[in-house]
């Protein structure tokens, strides 16, 4: 079956390189070295910026702080937040925008440029070639992280290349015949793990679960059986790969920054769909962009 998501996945690498171009456009409305941000998004636009709040201290560039759109802390103040939304419609951002406007310089980064959250925000950046025609995200997230990342001063250059060879990456029949997943990440690739699992809740309908790795060692490791499949994402604690292969579990790592790896996970996500007979472009009980109409 051709998917939208599937043809998706593949374009990211070209797609990357628009987003690490839209950085140098937009370099003037990014945070610079030292501003205190927080980053904020609802679903995989969370994870997204989880991930990006953490590489950005890492990196030493300042305080980062991620919060789901919903929960974000009405007494803080920041020298800037950011707001994450694929449709700009989503109505946890666009409540949370409204409440901060005037008091809280604001910067949304938005797919759609005829979508309400392009004048919600004080500034905006818009990725249009990012969007997307499907429900489950999978571009668009990894477009913008990499926004993100360039605006960071990462070298991404070998990161293109090298996306360009994991597109193409078919998944082997023996992670297909496990029936529960796991994903853990340590930095930036903790949100990754649980961008990855969602893919697979959202298009395969798959128990998948997330963690730190350290902290799966703290009783997730329980569930772990020869009918599981760890994901590692990103670099790992020493002897952590043998003591998950100790439960029974297949263990799948790479050698790679792990935004590749994310790649994998969303084929993964898409292949399991299709073998389970679902089609990954209408995932159970969800639609492209959620709208409470009493939030």
């Amino acid at each position: 079956m051709d998917t939208f998501v599937a043809a998706e996945i593949a374009s990211q690498p070209e797609v990357w390189r628009q987003a690490a171009a839209a950085a140098q456009e937009h370099a003037d409305l990014l945070p610079p070295a030292g501003a205190r941000v927080a980053v904020v998004g609802c679903g995989t636009s969370w994870f997204m910026a989880q991930a990006y709040a953490a590489r950005r201290e890492e990196l030493g560039l300042g305080e980062t702080d991620a919060f789901v759109a919903s929960e974000y802390p009405a007494n803080r103040s920041y020298d800037l937040l950011i707001a994450i939304t694929r449709s700009g419609t989503t109505t946890e951002v666009l409540d949370l925008l409204a409440q901060v406007k005037g008091r809280q310089r604001t910067l949304a980064i938005i797919g759609d440029p005829t979508s309400p959250g392009v004048s919600a925000a004080d500034d905006v950046i818009l990725l249009p070639f990012a969007d997307e025609q499907s429900v489950v995200q999978t571009r668009y997230a990894t477009a913008v992280l990499t926004l993100f990342r360039a605006s960071l001063g990462e070298d991404l250059g070998s990161l293109f290349d090298d996306a360009a060879n994991v597109v193409g990456w078919d998944v082997p029949a023996e992670v297909l015949a496990r029936t529960q997943f796991t994903y853990l990440g340590r930095g930036m690739a903790y949100g990754l793990a649980n961008e990855a699992a969602l893919k697979l809740r959202e298009a395969a309908v798959a128990w998948a679960e997330s963690y730190p790795s350290m902290d799966w060692r703290h009783g997730p490791k329980a569930i772990q059986d020869e009918n599981s499949a760890v994901v590692l994402l990103g670099e790992q604690p020493p002897k952590l790969a043998g003591e998950v292969e100790s439960t029974g579990a297949l263990v799948l790592q790479w050698d790679e920054d792990p935004q590749l790896t994310l790649i994998r996970c969303q084929k993964l996500a898409v292949a399991l769909s299709l073998q389970k007979g679902f089609n990954p472009d209408q995932p159970r009980n969800l639609t492209r962009s959620i709208i409470l109409e009493d939030a």
